[in-house]
């Protein structure tokens, strides 16, 4: 059984895609980084994909999809952290009610850090296959007040990244994957 945590590695045809999208390869990547660093072992396999394709229309994450579309009833969860890395409020979530009550009771871990809202549907180009054929999906809500000035532009650039924000994305991001990798049963559909 697998929770899916990811990003895209491609960015526009300008700039260095660092908010669209390698803040959302690095809080993956730094959330399993975490997680093995504080000798965590969960019940379920945490995945890290870093999507190849997405600017081109998700051929990475098509590619995935066909791959392992046969195993789909193993997946528990699939997260795609896409729309930056600025000061995250909570996640959007796709799934049924009784998972989205169990969403909500994960995300009022992160009351310390004041991250607990759940928003209706998660988006992200690289998991839709997935959530449209029924595995619940979360995607990282964050400000996108500024997300715009820089969203495929010469200034989508490492030099706007807060590292103490993306501390808190990847906070986010390694609860929700912890708790959903360790828990008795995987996320009802």
């Amino acid at each position: 059984q697998i929770v899916l945590v990811s990003g895209h590695l491609d960015s526009w045809d300008v700039g260095q895609g660092a908010m669209d999208d390698g803040g959302g390869a690095f809080i993956s990547w730094e959330a399993l980084s975490l997680i093995k660093d504080l000798g965590l072992r969960p019940k379920r396999t945490l995945r890290l994909v870093l999507w190849t394709a997405e600017e081109q229309g998700g051929v990475g994450a098509e590619q995935y999809y066909q791959l392992h579309k046969e195993n789909i009833s193993n997946f528990d969860i699939v997260m795609e952290s896409d729309e930056g890395t600025f000061k995250p409020s909570g996640l959007g979530f796709t799934g049924n009610a009784k998972a989205r009550d169990i969403m909500k009771e994960i995300m009022a871990l992160l009351q310390p850090i004041n991250v607990t809202d759940v928003y209706d549907n998660a988006d992200g180009t690289d998991i839709n296959s997935w959530m449209r054929d029924g595995v619940p999906g979360a995607s990282l809500r964050d400000d996108l007040s500024k997300y715009f000035w820089f969203h495929h532009s010469q200034g989508d650039t490492m030099t706007v990244q807060d590292p103490n924000q993306m501390n808190l994305c990847a906070a986010v991001w390694t609860v929700v994957s912890y708790v959903i990798a360790d828990m008795e049963e995987m996320l009802p559909r």
